[in-house]
């Protein structure tokens, strides 16, 4: 079953945990220094926080999947649709390793649709204290153009997550 994912901007990680922790009425399943993240069932939803963005407000929003099946399933129907999108592929982005697509909607949203596989102790394969770490990889054509963070080392796309 798939997880609506949406993932927020905060500047300061305490005021905004002790937020939506009052406003989902339960505490995060992963907190860090910069980095907060809920697993709700009701609604079915992996909301996360950090101050990696450098901005506020929506970062990017995404669709979790349980298993490599509905990930090609939702790979499947991207590619039909005709959508251009930056298969990531295997990484580690918020604490975690996952294996990502990414692709950017109409109002210029970034999206993803990835299946979790296990926890990291790092925020991204890059640095864990890099400043300019985010989400969304600027090797998304249109993304490219309106992002400024998350320039990948060694001219690979695997620093971002």
């Amino acid at each position: 079953m798939k997880r609506m994912h949406i993932h927020l901007g905060v500047d300061d990680i305490a005021e905004s945990v002790a937020f939506y922790s009052a406003l989902f009425g339960a505490e995060p399943a992963k907190v860090k220094d910069d980095y907060a993240k809920w697993m709700l069932d009701d609604p079915r939803l992996n909301f996360a926080i950090s101050t990696r963005s450098g901005k506020q407000g929506v970062e990017h929003l995404g669709i979790q999947v349980e298993n490599a099946d509905e990930l090609s399933e939702m790979r499947k129907r991207i590619s039909q649709a005709d959508i251009d999108v930056f298969d990531e592929g295997e990484t580690v982005c918020c604490y975690a390793e996952s294996d990502k697509t990414w692709l950017q909607d109409p109002a210029g949203i970034a999206w993803e649709t990835y299946q979790t596989m296990a926890d990291a102790q790092l925020f991204s394969q890059t640095s864990e204290t890099s400043d300019s770490a985010c989400c969304t990889p600027v090797s998304i054509p249109v993304v490219a153009a309106k992002s400024d963070c998350c320039e990948p080392a060694d001219n690979d796309k695997s620093g971002c997550c």
